[in-house]
């Protein structure tokens, strides 16, 4: 491994740990039990718009670079299928989602090990990340991550995201790598192997879940791990 391509969100950062709390805790913290909206219906109804909200690959694509702005559209859709108009209450329960998310977000435990080890290896790193540029910027500089990589590509700063070949294209010249001499690894299948494997870079899968491929997967990575730190003990 002389380039390593390496994905933020749920592969070096617990990004998903704890959103369904996060949520719950955002509508009672702005919806009064005595209030026009029940806090808990609207909390269930919220798990039901979201994941109609991203199940739309050209919605999700639109909207994620806007985090704050989707976020306030799901709390619309769900206070809408409740009958309730909005009246101001939706952005304030995507901030409080959003303040509460920041502080609980972690780096996983082997992530610093890990990319300090491959530094001193003399692998070339870079980290591709999609998603809103303030967030995506602010993540990484909360856990004083830019100090590992040769090159950082944001979707909302570059322009383009994840699946585009331009995207992985861009790394590997910031890097000055061929894909013959790159991996890429993360825990989307299609953003983070299987794309990258049809440029000629070596996919690998963080399984984090442990539960394996889909019986229906058509990307097969050349390797499949449970964290990041399995893959660079893997190198030793």
């Amino acid at each position: 491994m002389d380039a390593l391509l390496v994905d933020l969100d749920d592969t070096l950062l617990d990004y998903s740990g704890g959103v369904d709390e996060h949520w719950t805790a955002a509508v009672h913290a702005c919806c009064p039990e005595d209030g026009a909206v029940d806090p808990q219906r609207l909390a269930t109804v919220l798990g039901e718009a979201r994941r109609w909200f991203w199940s739309d690959p050209e919605r999700h694509r639109r909207e994620r670079v806007n985090m704050l702005g989707a976020w306030t559209h799901i709390v619309e859709i769900g206070l809408q299928r409740l009958g309730v108009a909005p009246d101001g209450v939706a952005p304030a329960i995507a901030r409080e989602f959003w303040v509460r998310r920041r502080e609980a977000m972690r780096l996983f435990p082997d992530t610093t090990a890990s990319l300090a080890a491959l530094r001193r290896r003399g692998v070339r790193l870079a980290l591709v990340t999609n998603g809103d540029a303030g967030q995506q910027r602010d993540k990484i500089e909360r856990h004083d991550l830019a100090r590992f990589f040769d090159a950082i590509v944001i979707e909302g700063e570059f322009g383009a995201g994840k699946p585009e070949a331009i995207v992985y294209r861009h790394a590997l010249a910031a890097l000055g790598a061929s894909p013959g001499e790159a991996w890429m690894a993360g825990d989307h299948l299609e953003f983070d192997v299987g794309a990258p494997q049809r440029l000629g870079l070596r996919g690998v899968w963080v399984d984090r879940t442990g539960q394996g491929l889909p019986g229906d997967s058509t990307v097969l990575p050349h390797r499949i791990v449970r964290s990041f730190g399995e893959l660079v003990a893997a190198l030793d």
